[in-house]
């Protein structure tokens, strides 16, 4: 795999943190964004001791500010020369923003949702990925290759009842995906999603997991390093003809080669009703 200059947003702990070393690791040179200072420190910690080929730069930034967006574009290309892949992974949920809101025995109706909670998920799930891509699709074009990857969710989870505005962010997202994927089309630049698919096992979900099980549902959780395997292969250039596509990571089977892995865990981005893969 060639070389190149990635930017995964949320990229310091979680599914971020995962896919940032998992890019690493082939060689890629990572712009890892977050937004609380002490994590630099654990990534830092994890580099030195992993020792990827690429090399990792932990940032902070508030990617809900245009001016930081432009930072960390500028900082991509002052510091390894490019940017030709970008990860949208930031999100905020409830489960991260206000948990006791999310968990109580009787949870809120959209209309409960204070107004400074509803900017701050549509500002990170939605607006930040949005001014991410506006920023290095120019260039990407220009340099006639690139790939943006957003994560979005399962559509389940996006209508779910007592999640907005988590799930309207999400399906933004996803529709964006659509919308530009087409825009793109035979520049050289592709706009896919990559999703776990399922719960995720990340710090922000270890209580509604507690719950279901209290509730006899015990789901199999898709561990942050799942998401690796189908994001190198979108980046990679086996995938040069792939666009408008999501592969959710609890569907990507290791013993197939990947082309046929991506095969059977993909469907086109959007809401138009699709066949199951399989």
């Amino acid at each position: 795999m060639e070389r190149r200059v990635a930017i995964v947003t949320g990229g310091l702990r979680g599914l971020g943190r995962a896919m940032a070393f998992g890019l690493a690791r082939e060689g890629h040179h990572v712009v890892a964004v977050g937004h609380i200072e002490a994590d630099i420190a654990a990534v830092e910690a994890e580099t030195v001791g992993t020792k990827p080929n690429g090399q990792i730069l932990p940032l902070v930034a508030d990617l809900r500010r245009p001016a930081d967006c432009d930072g960390v574009s500028a900082m991509a290309l002052s510091r390894f020369g490019g940017v030709h892949i970008l990860v949208n992974n930031a999100g905020l949920t409830f489960t991260t923003i206000d948990p006791a809101r999310f968990r109580r025995a009787e949870p809120q109706k959209f209309w409960q949702v204070p107004d400074d909670i509803v900017r701050a998920v549509i500002e990170t799930n939605y607006i930040a990925a949005d001014q991410m891509a506006r920023r290095v699709a120019p260039l990407m074009v220009e340099q006639g290759w690139g790939r943006i990857v957003n994560v979005t969710t399962k559509l389940d989870t996006m209508n779910r009842p007592h999640t907005s505005p988590y799930g309207a962010s999400k399906a933004a997202l996803e529709m964006a995906t659509e919308v530009w994927a087409k825009e793109v089309a035979g520049t050289g630049l592709t706009i896919n999603i990559v999703n776990p698919g399922a719960g995720a096992n990340t710090p922000g979900m270890a209580e509604e997991m507690r719950q279901m099980s209290r509730e006899g549902r015990v789901p199999r959780l898709v561990e942050p390093d799942e998401m690796v395997p189908p994001l190198l292969y979108v980046v990679s250039r086996a995938a040069d003809n792939v666009n408008g596509c999501r592969f959710d990571a609890n569907l990507w089977d290791l013993s197939l080669p990947p082309a046929e892995a991506a095969r059977r865990a993909s469907r086109p981005a959007g809401f138009e009703m699709h066949p199951q893969p399989g």
